[in-house]
């Protein structure tokens, strides 16, 4: 067993401090925010996300204001938000690196540009981004499909892998860890933006996205992830790692025309989806940027939301508060009463099992617009609606 501190007790870093903690480590969390402190001491959870409460529950975690210095491992769990032009801020990182003795191990979990590790060049630095869904984080870090793990000190990589157990483990340098943690987020948004343009096509030919993309998740070399089509990207990872690689390669005189395009495509989606919602009275069924999370960072939603002329209201099963004056109601019945369209923003999977036909006799007139394709199409139809599904023929307007 190991003392292991975490600073940032936001999604990583009280996803990893429960996690590390629920592997038999003594772990310690610290954070600025200290009504939050306060509220995880009593085991106050803010996040939605399976299976996080649980461990906070079975496991003793010190959370301080103050920061952990008696630690073998320090792990480094701060944000990095992206600046004007895409590079990430790394003051709370610099903050943090300041602090740490020299004989503790220094772990970066944030995800930092490359070359931030060989910046620190006081001390051995493990780069160990990390890899963790939304929504399925917990199984996510303790059965990974690897643990990326890099130093120029492989004795401190090794020690930083074998605090995970007996998991698949990358053994690299900082920089190769770091540039895979935004190779892979990258690649996902190139794959997301192209099949949202495969389904604007759809649309135009008379094509039925969920047969396309049927037949290409059963080739081997395409697979079968990030294939389904939506309003658009977006979330805490996506659109931040988009922008720091685009930075990067611009700042080594590489151009990278791929991931350009991807993001470019990412910003039309946002657009043509606002542009197919019409009505005076509008409802959105979804504002987090994916069902499973209480996370609305560059969520689509709200990015579609501020495009829509009219009143718009929301109902989203983890959000109860208004939002850049959108009004959240509490049921999707309360939602329909009046509507003129209600649009499927998240893929929330109760949103399948929804009244339909009650929700359509609340209505001024019954539109769907089901951005996620999530909505079982003949009982909506049935229901009275007029669907308006992406992807497929009767998408067009």
């Amino acid at each position: 067993m190991h003392r292991i501190g975490v600073v940032g007790a936001g999604y990583v870093g009280l996803t990893t401090a429960a996690c590390l903690a629920h592997l038999g480590h003594d772990v310690v969390c610290a954070d600025v925010d200290e009504a939050k402190v306060e509220r995880l001491r009593r085991n106050e959870v803010d996040l939605v996300e399976p299976g996080l409460a649980e461990l906070l529950e079975q496991h003793e975690i010190e959370f301080t204001t103050v920061f952990p210095h008696e630690v073998d491992f320090l792990f480094v769990c701060v944000p990095t938000p992206a600046g004007e032009h895409g590079e990430a801020d790394l003051t709370a990182v610099h903050d943090v690196v300041a602090q740490v003795r020299e004989d503790t191990v220094l772990v970066l979990k944030s995800t930092v540009p490359v070359g931030t590790a060989q910046g620190i060049a006081h001390r051995p630095t493990v780069s160990n981004p990390e890899f963790l869904r939304e929504g399925h984080a917990v199984e996510d870090f303790l059965r990974p499909q690897r643990v990326v793990v890099g130093s120029a000190d492989r004795e401190a990589a090794r020690r930083v892998a074998a605090l995970y157990g007996d998991v698949p483990v990358v053994l690299t340098d900082n920089t190769t860890a770091e540039l895979i943690k935004y190779a892979c987020n990258s690649f996902l948004a190139v794959k997301l933006s192209f099949v949202n343009t495969l389904a604007e096509l759809c649309e135009q030919v008379g094509a039925d996205i969920d047969g396309v993309t049927e037949g290409m998740r059963l080739d081997e070399r395409i697979g079968a992830a990030f294939l389904r089509p939506g309003p658009g990207w977006g979330g805490s990872c996506l659109p931040k790692d988009t922008r720091a690689l685009l930075t990067t390669a611009r700042d080594q005189d590489v151009e990278f025309a791929t991931l350009r395009a991807a993001v470019d495509t990412n910003d039309h989606q946002v657009r043509r989806i606002a542009q197919m919602i019409e009505g005076d009275r509008i409802g959105l069924l979804g504002l987090t940027f994916k069902a499973g999370t209480n996370d609305l960072r560059d969520s689509p939603a709200l990015a579609i939301a501020r495009l829509l002329v009219g009143e718009v209201s929301a109902y989203d099963p983890a959000i109860s508060h208004d939002i850049d004056g959108i009004t959240v109601v509490g049921t999707p019945e309360e939602l329909a009463d009046g509507r003129d369209v209600l649009v499927v923003l998240t893929e929330w999977p109760e949103f399948a099992e929804l009244d339909w036909p009650a929700l359509a006799d609340r209505m001024t007139t019954p539109v769907l617009v089901d951005t996620r394709g999530v909505v079982p199409a003949a009982k909506v139809r049935e229901a009275g609606f007029r669907l308006v599904s992406v992807g497929h023929p009767d998408g067009r307007h």
